[in-house]
């Protein structure tokens, strides 16, 4: 007795509740232990006992009045033989009635309803595959190949062999399920489980198919042809109809889902539907200009690089990027330029460079000390509307 826990606790409600309130604390704590919905729980039984012992005490008004003023050993010799003998006119207490359908609503009303020789639909079946990133820009077509469940051909998926049929289980005479009941303290629960003699299946084979062994059916693989469209991101799944599992008595198959995974390029970067290149040039090219041989998906382009090009300048060469999945039209190839700096110069070179350093002048820097302010006011305008935000 001294290890047991106080029956108010148990049900979890207060020393004073009404009637009412022991009744619907129970049928709380009943579903959330009952042994039925914790098939893997090896302590929702002895919690589903404990529960029920509480509301045995609590909703009869004897035990409950020495419960109160003894505590467990005002009731512990009454609790004894049935365990709830003690309890019998609840079952039939005005506006509470048929608790046992309750519950059989709760633990078994979903597969009492289940018919086992329903057609249900196949299962999916996910796999992946790698493709080029000029794949994925343009799209493409892939063959894969796939095992899944077919519908037995010799027997089209009833298990049984040539000449015979299945037969109505005895034991749940073609339901799949059995019905139990057991009684608690406020009445008889009733719970329904998958019939164990034929598996919830509503049907025993006697004599099974040789070629599936009687499960109906037969391991086989598939080459899928698979149409992948432009503009497909890595890790985007793309759904295949109907090339998933057979479905059983005569529901229509899974569905196939392809995970897609795009190899990186050596030269291109995609962000969204743009694709991005570094194009490296000298000093010279981005002070004077000069004509560039960009590579882009479309092959080389020719690109006019502007005289006074700045250091990580990035220009923009329309529809030339990757296609847009959901509607038409293709984003942008962006040209990101990099400005090499000469090294291990010679003396000469050093003393022509230092010649045409002084050379110039402030003006000739006009254009891109002015670009240089803007972005650095922008990076400090950013960092100003971060932190209001």
């Amino acid at each position: 007795m001294a290890d047991k826990r106080d029956y108010y606790e148990v049900l979890g409600i207060a020393k004073g509740a009404s009637e009412d309130e022991i009744k619907k604390a129970y049928k709380k704590k009943a579903k959330k232990y009952h042994p039925d919905l914790n098939p893997d729980n090896p302590e929702a039984a002895e919690k589903f006992k404990e529960v029920n012992e509480a509301a045995s005490v609590l909703t009869d008004a004897e035990k409950r009045s020495r419960y109160d003023q003894f505590g467990h050993a005002g009731v512990d010799g009454n609790m004894g033989g049935g365990g709830f003998g003690g309890f019998g006119g609840f079952e039939d207490m005005s506006g509470f009635g048929g608790f046992g359908d309750i519950f059989d609503s709760l633990f078994g009303g979903g597969a009492r309803r289940s018919d086992p020789n329903r057609p249900q639909r196949g299962n999916d079946i996910e796999t992946q595959i790698d493709i080029a990133f000029e794949e994925a820009a343009f799209g493409v077509e892939k063959e894969i190949t796939i095992t899944r469940w077919d519908e037995c051909s010799t027997c089209h998926g009833s298990g049984a062999a040539a000449g015979t049929a299945p037969k109505t289980c005895p034991t749940c005479q073609g339901t799949g399920q059995v019905r139990t009941v057991q009684n608690t303290p406020l009445g008889q629960m009733q719970s329904v489980r998958p019939c164990n003699h034929c598996g919830g299946k509503g049907t025993v084979i006697e004599h099974p198919c040789s070629a599936c062994g009687g499960g109906g059916f037969v391991k086989k693989k598939h080459t899928i042809k698979v149409s992948i469209p432009g503009g497909m991101d890595d890790g985007n799944t793309l759904r295949v109809s109907g090339e998933g599992h057979s479905g059983k008595k005569g529901g229509p198959p899974g569905d196939l889902y392809v995970r897609v995974f795009v190899r990186p390029h050596a030269l291109f970067e995609r962000i969204n539907d743009d694709v991005y290149a570094d194009e490296d040039i000298t000093f010279a090219q981005a002070a004077l200009g000069d004509t560039l041989l960009v590579p882009t998906l479309d092959g080389n382009v020719n690109f006019q690089l502007p005289a006074g090009t700045q250091n990580n300048a990035v220009f923009r060469l329309k529809d030339k990027g990757m296609m847009h999945l959901k509607g038409k039209g293709r984003g942008d190839h962006r040209i990101r330029v990099r400005i090499l700096v000469p090294t291990e110069l010679t003396e000469e070179q050093k003393r022509l460079l230092n010649a045409f350093d002084q050379s110039l002048g402030d003006k000739n820097y006009v254009k891109s000390m002015k670009k240089a302010e803007k972005s650095h006011r922008g990076f400090f305008d950013k960092m100003k509307d971060a932190f209001k935000n």
